[in-house]
């Protein structure tokens, strides 16, 4: 295990009915506020008019239509009402690609440059405008930690930022508000906590039993509560389960004490930034082929996946190959079942880029 230092200072709120806590989470950092959401979902399920309940004795401005890959172009807009309002405290009510417009909206209140800067040198970013959040899905994980993702329509370039800044002072998880979350979107987003985890325990890094031991709870969390929550949408425990492993899985206490770089997560930026396909189908896609092409590449990755296999699928036997081949299959087999695409020919995607 490698030297590490970990600070992850985010105030959790989980749990149903929290919402009354908001005015008190918000006005530590001031009155003005930036409230920032998506297409328009939160509008549809109601939490919108909470949100403006508790914000009465707030000055707000919004910024409404923040894509599912959040464009540099939002980002831009929101920059432009924070400055021209003054704001105090950006509010990011919605799913991981709300909270990471708002992250990047945060720095670039102190920036004189363009936003797309701090994208392209994450050492660009300093001061940034405190953030709170109301998350919707479990998926990304950015609720708990400093990363954001942008994506550039004129370049066709999808890539990630952070900051210490960046990191969210206080979330409010409430299962009960990913209830109306689709099934399409509910697999996706599992995949992505899955995948998350697979870019921390598939690593190098020796001597690192507590995180991958906790990295496999998560995946047999995930396992256990998606086909629960696709059957039963309104599964409060089975959400619950879901929305804290999405938390978890991206909150830096996998990778502590590891060293090494991902490789599914920017294969598939690289996809959504030409194809704008849906983030956890295109790490669907990707993930059981990425490990095979991994899986005999030396004795050790052979070992790690066969473990996967061991404590997350319970596969037994003495030949290390054939148990990490199964769980390979197992995986591929898991993510079909959770009816998305899984082939890029499905999402009409060819041989042209």
């Amino acid at each position: 295990m490698e030297n590490f230092r970990y600070y992850v200072p985010t105030d959790i709120r989980f749990g149903k009915n929290r919402l009354n806590e908001l005015p008190e989470a918000l006005k530590q950092f001031g009155q003005k506020i930036l409230f920032v959401y998506g297409g328009g979902s939160i509008k549809t399920n109601g939490l919108y008019d909470e949100v403006l309940k508790q914000l009465i004795d707030f000055e707000v401005s919004e910024l409404s239509g923040i894509e599912p890959n959040p464009k540099i172009e939002s980002v831009r807009k929101g920059i432009q009402i924070a400055k021209e309002n003054n704001v105090k405290v950006i509010l990011a009510v919605g799913g991981g690609s709300v909270i990471d417009a708002a992250k990047i909206i945060a720095a670039g209140y102190y920036y004189d440059g363009d936003a797309w800067d701090l994208v392209l040198d994450s050492s660009k970013i300093n001061l940034a405008l405190p953030i709170v959040d109301v998350l919707t899905i479990a998926a990304t994980g950015t609720e708990m930690n400093r990363n954001a993702v942008i994506s550039n329509s004129e370049t066709k370039e999808k890539l990630g930022a952070h900051g210490l800044n960046l990191i969210p002072k206080i979330s409010f998880l409430d299962p009960t508000n990913t209830f109306s979350v689709s099934k399409y979107q509910t697999a996706a987003g599992s995949i992505d906590i899955m995948s998350h985890i697979f870019e921390q325990y598939f690593n190098s890094t020796l001597a690192t039993d507590l995180q991958d031991a906790i990295s496999e709870g998560i995946l047999k969390t995930v396992i256990k509560n998606t086909p629960i929550a696709l059957k039963e949408p309104i599964n409060y425990d089975a959400r619950a389960n879901l929305l804290w492993a999405s938390s978890i899985a991206l909150n830096g206490l996998e990778s502590t004490g590891k060293i090494g770089g991902w490789t599914v997560h920017p294969i598939e930026h690289e996809l959504s930034a030409y194809y704008d396909i849906t983030h956890g189908v295109g790490l669907g896609i990707i993930t059981p082929r990425w490990l095979q092409y991994i899986l005999n590449s030396r004795l050790d990755v052979t070992k790690k996946i066969a473990q996967y296999g061991k404590n997350v699928w319970g596969i037994v036997g003495e030949d290390d190959l054939k148990i990490a081949q199964k769980a390979i299959d197992e995986t591929y087999s898991f993510f079909k079942s959770l009816e998305i695409p899984m082939s890029l020919s499905e999402l009409n995607i060819n041989n042209e880029n």
